[in-house]
């Protein structure tokens, strides 16, 4: 079996190839390049959540009815 050390690999920039991005919008998949402006911009605003960030926050104050 041959190991690769994968830190003395190096790639010069026309070997490279461009990374297609997706996401799941409206129940289907797309590819990011296809967004729109707007559309865009949303995705690269978007933050990925953090369920023990959730679980150790402060309660929400709710007012009483």
């Amino acid at each position: 079996m041959t190991t690769i050390n994968f830190d003395d690999v190096r790639l010069s920039d026309n070997e490279r190839q461009p990374c297609e991005v997706w996401t799941r919008v409206m129940g289907y998949l797309r590819p990011v390049s296809e967004f729109n402006k707007g559309k865009k911009s949303e995705f690269y605003t978007r933050v990925c959540f953090s369920e023990s960030k959730a679980l150790h926050e402060e309660p929400l104050a709710i007012a009483a009815e």
